[in-house]
């Protein structure tokens, strides 16, 4: 005889279509300005700044750079829906975020042009910095959310992995012991269809990444990521949840990577160009405008008025950045430990007297 030990289900959550014409009637609390105004004014903050940081890149003044495009309602709504006390835990995809929770742009534009101390600053508060190896964030967010339940504090921590890093044993660890635990962690799977050059369907056969949470005993669901309404109702609901004490949530947001994986990357060698194009359909940021449009709540005057706003408020940003005084040698080395062992000691002379010596010669104070 047999019987059924287990039988679950996954949930997707979607409002609008690829136009931003809704699917149904719309719930009450999906009405009126607020938030979609103010996401999608962030949304051409984030897109804005892509565009910037990649022209940046292309012209030599800033190093490889992991664009957002096609995410930005992922970020968004997330960052939008944290409370102050919570916690990001980033990866390196999350510039969005990390500019709604409070980092200024020029110092984000200092990371990204190679400078570490654009990796803490006091507006971070108690978020972390961006994490490049893939999936061990997820672990650091399990730290965290560990420290708040055992302080009582009744915080969320919240951190984002993309599609490939849930293959990752670091993933699956961390939802594990998430679910064993039940600490108050929302973890955010950016599905973009793409780990580098990896399309979805080869990296995982299952029929979606939010079903991996059911084998650590915790609730997930999909979301389609380009729709900031059902991102909303979702994420909103999982934060609570957290903050509640009432355990973690993974959710796959399904979204689509429109640019390359990075600026190191082309991905015309391996992506076709109609599945871009079709992508390009579904992406965030139209289908938001549309949605406000068709709404009486946006027109093309302030369409303008906010594009040139944004323009300028990066422009401003690239230029406090490259004012900031460049990190000396002794700033290289300063942090790494309370006291220099002798081997890093050695070397940080070493770099003294090269800079020593670019300085004589009129160059930059570092290589």
């Amino acid at each position: 005889m047999h019987t059924i030990s287990y039988q679950g289900e996954i949930r997707l959550t979607r409002y609008l279509n690829d136009r931003g014409t809704p699917l149904g009637e719309m719930p009450d609390w999906a009405l009126g300005e607020q938030p979609w105004v103010g996401y999608y004014q962030q949304m051409v903050l984030a897109r804005q700044f892509d565009t910037k940081a990649i022209s940046l890149q292309r012209t030599g003044q800033m190093g490889t750079y992991a664009s957002l495009l096609g995410g930005e309602a992922i970020d968004v709504v997330c960052a939008s829906l944290m409370q102050t006390e919570d916690v990001l835990v980033p990866y390196y995809r999350n510039h969005a975020m990390q500019m709604i929770r409070g980092m200024p742009i020029s110092q984000l534009f200092l990371y990204w042009g190679g400078d570490e101390r654009g990796s803490a600053t006091p507006e971070m508060k108690r978020d972390l910095p961006n994490a490049v190896p893939i999936a061990t964030q997820c672990l650091h967010a399990c730290g965290v959310a560990t420290a708040l339940k055992l302080r009582g504090e009744h915080q969320a921590v919240l951190t984002m992995i993309g599609d490939g890093g849930t293959s990752k044993g670091d993933f699956m660890e961390a939802i594990n012991v998430a679910g064993a635990w039940q600490l108050p962690v929302v973890f955010i799977i950016n599905n973009n269809q793409w780990a580098i050059s990896v399309p979805r369907s080869k990296q995982c056969i299952a029929p979606t990444l939010a079903q991996k949470a059911l084998g650590a005993g915790i609730r997930g669901e999909q979301v389609d990521g380009n729709d900031a309404i059902a991102l909303h109702e979702v994420v909103g609901q999982a934060l609570e949840r957290a903050r509640a004490g009432k355990g973690p949530t993974v959710i796959e947001a399904l979204s689509y990577r429109l640019s390359d994986h990075t600026t190191a990357d082309d991905a015309t060698r391996y992506r076709p160009a109609d599945e871009l194009k079709a992508a390009w359909v579904r992406e965030p940021v139209a289908r938001l405008r549309n949605w406000l449009h068709h709404q009486g709540l946006w027109d093309e005057a302030r369409e303008q008025a906010w594009q040139a706003e944004t323009k300028q408020l990066i422009e401003a940003a690239v230029a406090d950045w490259q004012a900031i005084p460049e990190q000396t040698v002794d700033e290289l080395y300063d942090d790494l430990y309370a006291e220099c062992p002798p081997g890093l000691a050695e070397q940080r002379e070493q770099a003294r007297a090269r800079q020593q010596r670019r300085v004589q010669k009129g160059g930059k104070h570092h290589e």
